[in-house]
């Protein structure tokens, strides 16, 4: 369940990897009706909770959530996915032998509204001591080119951290009139139902509006080497160093953290509400996506 030594170089070259139905149907079958589950308690809701990010469209009649927030505080599925052989053999292959979970999201993007993510890196968000940080999302759709699948620049985790800020905040996005990037190059991660990604906390990433008939749900666990620091003032506290061990997944304790030249931006000053990325996002002024109606 490994990654052979092809994959692990193209990771490193290009910043990411697709794991094309890497997960059993009956995984992906509980991870479905786990999503269902949670879903069904947003009628009871009309403003943004710990667990619902809401769509802008959003009534408890007609409910519309785009983030679930932690969903494996919610139902064990999430965790226990994490802790799955399945995923811990290629994260070591990828950070080594101790590695942590920093949170778990669930983007979700319904048929024909899904809202758009906005060009950025992971890193601008939460850098550490290290840059052996990545993400793994579980397509718990087929990722398709119309409905909203999420967008690499390869090779780009090797490159600046770009600004991120927009309206005098952190909006955590890139603004393409102020910075230009190479759009030329830019892929679509595709993949059927039950695939997984793996993608370098520096690269460079996107997803347009949900335009299609299908939904296009995407998990995502945040991952870092054991040895990996957050570094204060960025969006990965912890409460205490229990707390924090309890997010390891395997591997040792560390209390050495490992120091590396990697390039740093603050997520600094914060935003209104730092708690939702699409509300951060719009203090962006020149939005790359189209934007629901």
């Amino acid at each position: 369940m490994s990654l052979n030594p092809d994959q692990v170089d193209a990771y490193r070259a290009h910043g990411y990897l697709v794991l094309p139905g890497l997960l059993p149907a009956a995984t992906l079958q509980r991870l479905r009706e786990a999503v269902d589950s949670l879903l069904a308690g947003a009628s009871q809701v009309s403003a943004n909770t710990d667990l619902y990010d809401l769509e802008d469209s959003h009534t408890p009649q007609h409910p519309r959530v785009r983030r679930l927030k932690a969903p494996h505080r919610h139902h064990p599925a999430f965790g226990d996915l994490i802790r799955d052989e399945l995923l811990l053999a290629p994260l070591r292959a990828l950070l080594g032998p101790s590695v942590r979970l920093q949170g778990v999201k669930l983007n979700l993007k319904s048929a024909g509204y899904g809202a758009a993510v906005e060009w950025h890196q992971d890193w601008a968000f939460y850098p550490y001591t290290n840059d052996d940080v990545l993400a793994v999302g579980v397509m718990l759709d087929a990722f398709l080119p119309d409905n909203g699948p999420m967008m690499v620049i390869p090779g780009s985790h090797r490159g600046p951290i770009h600004d991120h800020t927009g309206n005098g905040v952190f909006c955590g996005a890139i603004d393409l009139t102020r910075q230009a990037l190479p759009m030329e190059r830019a892929v679509p991660l595709l993949g059927p139902a039950g695939s997984v990604s793996l993608h370098h906390a520096r690269l460079i990433h996107g997803s347009a509006l949900n335009t299609s008939g299908r939904p296009r749900n995407f998990l995502l666990y945040e991952l870092a080497a054991g040895d990996a620091w957050p570094l204060a003032g960025g969006f990965a506290p912890y409460a205490d160093h229990a707390e924090f061990e309890s997010r390891r997944l395997c591997g040792d304790a560390c209390l050495q953290p490992r120091m590396t030249a990697v390039p740093v931006r603050m997520p600094l000053p914060r935003p209104a509400d730092p708690s939702s990325l699409y509300q951060a996002q719009k203090n962006l002024a020149n939005r790359f996506f189209e934007v629901a109606r």
